[in-house]
């Protein structure tokens, strides 16, 4: 076994990994990039090496870099983690020919998987079934076109060099192939630096199942059973589950053996994931194989009682598998959910900012947090917005989904926003509750997922005031003479307590709410409503009786925003100042802003043209996926401030438009 690792990645695998380590008692060398000098990550390895810029591919990209910071520190091996060098032939070979570890596959097999294409016709002749297209090597447009047609639509087109859901576009009808076609190659070459692109029939209403495996150097290979990863949006993973629902005992076993047979085919050693597309009628077709440990790999470490980064350790110091395929057994049912920084409410783009208060469900034998990040960390436009994994493990599917609601409930993020209120709404869902899973139900629960447009109960505001004053009056507290009345803002005055006048703002709607407490009686007036409650705002936790039913609830304010964190999730209110906000700019709403730093990639139209409300005006690469941004209203394009290649900050202004009527 090695004494010491350096591993080649950040956030939440590289942490992940040193646990493992740290069990192990495997010193570990972290690397880090400028934006990451501070990082969770750097924190807990026993050593860190500084490797450049921010940017990735100034950093975390660097092969160079990173081998010479392993052969400084006197590492023996290297975890790529996911993403970034990971199924990077190149490097893995760079890692044998400088006589260190690579943890992984080798070379060959990456390569001979890295490609799509060449990928797809090993798994031919290795028998494992394929979904019909075009895999071949010419690349012309109007050729791939004419192949799309003869497939019949619809069709995806799929990045060769791709993964994690990048380089991906549906198209259904022929006009809009050549369009897709450029945008998938564009974010192709952006991503992997390889535009080679294939066809394949979209399979309708399709499940994505992956099938776990594992191989070593001394001839053994094995299946740890299947993950159902088919909610995704944009192709991206968004939940994640083992084993997968309705999974009869002989598809396990077919599809394993097919996993199987596909590892054998390269001669593969360490963790792998050979990803298919299954149908409604059981069918199922090779998808492509992940050489490298997946994001989701907790899910299967929870139903097997396995700890696959030790495995990945162990097969690459030269050992065999812990365990063979008859000792492999699935127990219970886990769940994994992506907590990111995105506001879904803004079409999922990534949130950048301080996480200024972090609170995450705690450790226990029903619930794993696998995050990357910690309170006063920050979240920045240079990689993956993830803030933590949220695994869940019980005895059965529906007790393992009463234990993601509930952890899903219990996080508390502010300084960014996040997904969380997001998917506790999706993993409620009829289709999700009730296993009715497929690649597009996100899509097809719309409704269901949608923001919730109530403004609230007349007791929510009340409590959202009572919070709000008493935080407010926490905060004016001077320490030097914390018992003066004239240092505090709590309405206290000589003869009587003065009414707070508050002005919130919930989910878009404002009220003006009074409140006047005595003696730990509150009266709250909420529009035309009359709140009587009774309690206070102790520390950061606020407890309220309101008739007969008694209200919890964590605090966090954040400038004049008051965070209420209970049962239901987070509940988020503005408090307005009227006169400061009356001398405030009002945004201009002649401009299209940049709604995240990011670089621009295409412009759309030309200037003077005359566009309808939605149509896509240029193209922002952030966080390493393009995001269209569309005219906020029916009017012309007057100009652009930017040009394709610019980099440009968080509420830049982009383009000059007049909307009509303006």
């Amino acid at each position: 076994m090695f004494t010491k690792i350096l591993i080649a990645n950040r956030g939440e695998i590289a942490c992940r990994v040193i646990a493992t380590c740290q069990r192990l008692g495997i010193a570990t060398v972290a690397v880090y990039s400028d934006a990451d000098r501070n990082a969770r990550h750097v924190r807990l390895a026993d050593e860190a090496i500084a490797i450049g810029p921010a940017p990735a591919r100034e950093s975390y990209l660097r092969a160079d870099a990173i081998l010479d910071a392993a052969r400084r520190t006197g590492a023996q091996a290297i975890h790529p983690g996911y993403g970034f060098l990971s199924e990077n032939a190149g490097f893995a070979q760079a890692c044998a020919e400088a006589d260190i570890v690579f943890i992984g596959p080798s070379a060959d097999a990456i390569r001979a998987m890295g490609d799509k294409s060449a990928a797809k016709a090993l798994m031919q002749q290795a028998g494992v079934p394929l979904t019909p297209g075009y895999h071949g090597d010419d690349q012309d447009p109007p050729f791939l076109r004419a192949q799309a047609d003869a497939i019949t639509y619809p069709v995806l087109i799929k990045a060769s060099a791709g993964g994690g859901g990048k380089g991906m576009r549906r198209v259904d009808d022929s006009a809009d192939f050549i369009e897709a076609l450029a945008s998938c190659q564009r974010e192709a070459q952006a991503a992997f630096g390889n535009a080679h692109v294939l066809v394949e029939k979209y399979v309708e209403r399709p499940r994505h199942i992956e099938i776990q495996v594992f191989g070593d150097s001394h001839g053994n290979v094995v299946y740890l059973f299947e993950r159902d990863c088919s909610v995704q949006r944009r192709h991206q993973k968004v939940l994640e589950e083992a084993p997968a629902p309705g999974m009869t005992a002989e598809r396990r076993a077919a599809m394993g053996k097919a996993a199987v047979d596909a590892a054998r085919a390269v001669n593969y050693v360490g963790a792998g994931t050979v990803e298919f597309i299954a149908a409604p009628n059981g069918d199922f077709f090779f998808m492509e194989m992940n050489t490298r440990l997946q994001v989701e790999h907790p899910v299967t470490e929870c139903i097997t009682g396995t700890d696959l980064v030790e495995w990945q350790l162990r097969v690459a110091s030269g050992e065999p598998l812990p365990l063979q395929q008859h000792q492999l057994q699935i127990r219970g049912h886990a769940l994994e959910a992506r907590l990111y920084a995105e506001d879904a409410d803004r079409g999922f783009l990534p949130s950048t900012g301080t996480l200024r208060h972090l609170r995450l469900p705690a450790n226990t034998a029903h619930v794993r947090v696998d995050a990357g990040v910690e309170q006063g960390d920050a979240i920045t436009p240079f990689y993956d917005p993830m803030i933590a994994k949220l695994i869940v493990w019980d005895v059965d599917r529906d007790a393992a989904l009463r234990r993601m609601q509930q952890a899903l409930a219990e996080c508390e993020v502010v300084g960014v926003t996040t997904n969380a209120a997001f998917l506790r709404r999706l993993v409620m869902t009829d289709s999700f509750a009730h296993a009715d899973l497929d690649t597009a139900l996100i899509e097809r629960e719309q409704a269901a997922l949608a923001p919730s447009a109530d403004s609230g109960s007349p007791t929510l505001w009340a409590l959202a005031a009572i919070a709000a004053v008493g935080s407010q009056a926490a905060a004016s507290v001077d320490a030097r003479d914390p018992h003066s009345p004239w240092q505090r803002q709590d309405g206290w005055r000589l003869g009587a307590r003065a009414p707070h006048a508050l002005s919130l703002e919930y989910r878009g709607t404002a009220q003006a709410v009074t409140a006047l407490e005595h003696d730990g009686t509150w009266s709250v007036t909420v529009g035309d409503a009359r709140v009587l409650a009774h309690g206070a705002l102790d520390g950061n936790m606020l407890r309220v009786q309101t008739g007969d039913a008694l209200h919890r609830a964590r605090v966090v304010r954040d400038g004049n925003e008051v965070y209420l964190f209970g049962t239901e999730g987070a509940q988020r209110f503005t408090l307005h100042d009227p006169v400061s906000e009356a001398d405030q700019a009002v945004a201009d709403a002649g401009s299209l802003l940049a709604p995240m730093p990011g670089r621009i990639v295409a412009t759309v139209v030309t200037p003077g043209t005359k566009v309808k409300r939605g149509a896509p005006l240029l193209v922002l690469e952030a966080m390493k996926m393009e995001h269209t941004l569309q005219a906020p209203a029916d009017g012309v394009v007057q100009g652009y401030r930017v040009k394709a290649g610019d980099q440009v900050g968080d509420g830049a202004v982009l383009v000059d438009f007049e909307a009509d009527g303006a």
